[in-house]
């Protein structure tokens, strides 16, 4: 098998205003054919081998919104659609993107090895799904990253993909990537994406070293998004993942082996290799149960770990457990979470348009003489209270006063006699 060097580490900061990567890559040589092996403890821990018995993920657009993915890339070949790059304009002219990242998150979802059988190369969580490319992030090591991250006119460029992504097909949006507060534009495309029945899926981030809650970050804190932390290998919070309440649920992040471009291969650590694994179980649940609203898929998700115990910051319900998550989903397909009917708010508009609606509030008429009997009534009952109360005293205290006058009537005792000398 060709050997693929791992060349060069990605480092995952950046400005307060700039789009962290959210991850981290680790240099060091991996073979193709070494890679399924490397893979092994990480599908042993989501249990996708049970799953693949029911779906791996057929039907299914999940759009990566990232750095761009490498269509060409042997475990990826034919699985991938390249949309539009919001980022166009900040590298100069001619200069190709790197697609690192999001080559490798890519694969993790949707990868689907290569060679006989499939046998070498990455596996993705659903490998027969197919990934939607959109291009909303730079890597730091290309030219145009200083610009892309200070320049007004990116600034809308997640929520645009957003958009994109729902508006051409997707079912599940992978989110590896955060910043520090969030947009109008992103809670408005999320709450889009949510009304057409897409699952988001997000990292938590990586700053949570040494701290007992770490910053949130977005868009994985905005409501509706499935927020994912990282877990060792021992299932344990890595010590870089947020710990926050925005976490819902968790996966491996450290040491997951991925593609990269140029058939390259990489190992590296952080919430967006845990966040692209949930993403696809996020897919077989879609690929099975189509229908299903992305409130009960996040249900699915956050009833599906094996290790029950109460919810926490760092690790929220626990580590996804494709096959179990699927079973639940069987059980919730029966229901459905949105609400319907006259008087429904339209999650896709604005919360403040439902003023503007024609439709006037009922008030409940008031019956101003049954208020003032019951009132009547009740002020009558105090003072019935308070009547007895006040009698029961008068008589305690003449029980009380004929008792000293009874005593005081009695004769005084005689003095004992035949006292012992």
């Amino acid at each position: 098998m060709l050997t693929a060097p791992l060349r060069r580490a990605l480092a995952a900061c950046a400005a307060a205003s700039a789009l962290a990567i959210g991850t981290f890559l680790v240099p060091g040589p991996a073979r193709a054919d070494d890679v399924r092996l490397s893979q092994q403890d990480v599908l042993h821990t989501l249990d996708v081998d049970d799953a693949w018995r029911l779906t791996k993920g057929k039907g299914v657009t999940v759009a990566v919104l990232d750095s761009g993915v490498d269509p060409d890339h042997r475990d990826l070949a034919g699985s991938v659609v390249t949309g539009r790059d919001f980022t166009a304009g900040a590298n100069p002219r001619g200069v190709q993107p790197v697609r690192l990242h999001g080559t490798y998150m890519a694969s993790l979802i949707a990868g689907h090895g290569h060679g006989p059988g499939g046998a070498d190369g990455i596996i993705g969580i659903a490998p027969e799904a197919r990934v939607l490319s959109v291009r909303v992030i730079l890597e730091d090591e290309e030219p145009g990253f200083r610009t892309f991250n200070s320049d007004a006119r990116y600034e809308a460029v997640v929520a645009k993909g957003i958009r994109y992504a729902v508006d051409h097909g997707a079912e599940v949006i992978n989110l590896s990537l955060s910043k520090d507060m969030p947009t109008k534009d992103e809670r408005t495309a999320i709450r889009y994406a949510i009304s057409k029945g897409v699952v988001l899926v997000a990292a938590a981030g990586n700053e949570g070293a040494g701290k007992r809650t770490a910053p949130y970050s977005y868009p994985a804190a905005i409501p509706g998004v499935i927020s994912v932390a990282a877990v060792t290998s021992t299932l344990r919070r890595a010590s870089f993942s947020n710990r926050n309440s925005s976490v819902m649920v968790a996966a491996p992040g450290v040491d997951v082996l991925g593609a990269g471009p140029g058939d390259e291969y990489w190992v590296g650590r952080g919430t967006s290799q845990a966040t692209a694994l949930v993403s696809g179980v996020a897919a077989l649940i879609k690929s099975r149960y189509p229908r299903m609203s992305p409130a009960l898929v996040a249900q699915a998700l956050a009833s599906s770990p094996d290790r029950k115990g109460p919810y926490n910051t760092g690790t929220g319900f626990g580590v996804v457990n494709a096959y179990r998550a699927l079973s639940v989903a069987a059980t919730l397909a029966r229901h459905r979470a949105t609400a319907s009917g006259t008087g429904v708010q339209n999650p896709s508009r604005a919360v403040h348009a439902a003023a503007a609606d024609p439709d006037p509030i009922v008030v409940v008429r008031r019956d101003t003489g049954s208020i003032l009997l019951c009132g009547a009534i009740a002020l009558g009952g105090f003072a019935g209270s308070g009547a007895g109360v006040a009698v029961l005293l008068v008589l305690t205290r003449r029980a009380r006063r004929r008792q000293r006058e009874e005593d005081d009537a009695l004769p005084p005792a005689p003095w004992p006699t035949g006292l012992p000398t």
